[in-house]
């Protein structure tokens, strides 16, 4: 059991320890970061039982409601609602890349208990495939979330905007990359493996335009075109 649980926690300590070394001008507090990781990990159980109840009921169960909406819009909904009403109160939050850490540690908290789950269930057998795909895509999405809520926070322009887009994007990835894999079936691995690049390009492109501007913040009176951000 104790190797199930260390295969289960260590790709998000990995990938957690990955963006929170990527900050470069505004270190967080680890106390917060735990706290949103624990945040995500609660989620889990309410989010599973609404799913298990459509499934009874079978309710959306065909393979693009299935992706789209059970998966992909209720786990990211349940994500960002977490991150506006609990973190984006936290007086840590106070950088553009802020909103990257946090976000990606709710949804590695999420990811968490979810791959532990899931190797409890089917075996251990599976951690690496699930550290590449399903742990890492969980990571991905929440990079994409806490940018954009990064910019609804520190950037005055269209904040509202910001604030949807935020939710959004994650909620048609996610939904994408399950869908992907539902209806590729065993050739799933050629279709997600480029898609998974695509995401990690975006996320350090994300990764590096929120460090620009925490940079540039940092200097009032510089002048910068934040729309190209």
């Amino acid at each position: 059991m104790l190797v199930l649980l260390s295969a289960g926690i260590a790709p998000a300590l990995a990938l957690m320890t990955f963006f929170y070394l990527k900050d470069r001008f505004n270190t967080e507090p680890i106390l917060p970061i735990v706290q949103s990781f624990v945040y995500g990990a609660l989620l889990v159980f309410p989010i599973m039982f609404i799913q298990y109840a459509f499934a009874a009921e079978e309710v959306a169960q065909g393979f693009f409601l299935s992706s789209f909406i059970l998966t992909g819009l209720l786990e990211e909904f349940f994500k960002w609602f977490i991150f506006v009403y609990t973190v984006y109160k936290f007086t840590t939050f106070n950088s553009f890349y802020d909103g990257i850490i946090y976000g990606v540690a709710i949804s590695l908290g999420f990811a968490t208990v979810e791959n532990i789950l899931y190797l409890v269930a089917h075996g251990i057998e599976y951690a690496l495939a699930r550290a590449f795909f399903p742990v890492s895509s969980h990571a991905l999405f929440g990079v994409v979330m806490g940018y954009y809520l990064g910019r609804a926070r520190f950037n005055p322009l269209k904040p509202r905007l910001m604030m949807f887009v935020a939710l959004l994007l994650p909620f048609l990835l996610h939904g994408l990359y399950d869908y992907i894999l539902q209806t590729t079936k065993g050739n799933w691995l050629y279709i997600l493996t480029p898609f998974m690049i695509l995401l990690w390009l975006n996320a350090i492109k994300k990764v590096k335009q929120a460090n620009h501007y925490t940079r540039w913040s940092n200097h009032p009176t510089s002048k910068q075109n934040i729309d190209l951000l």
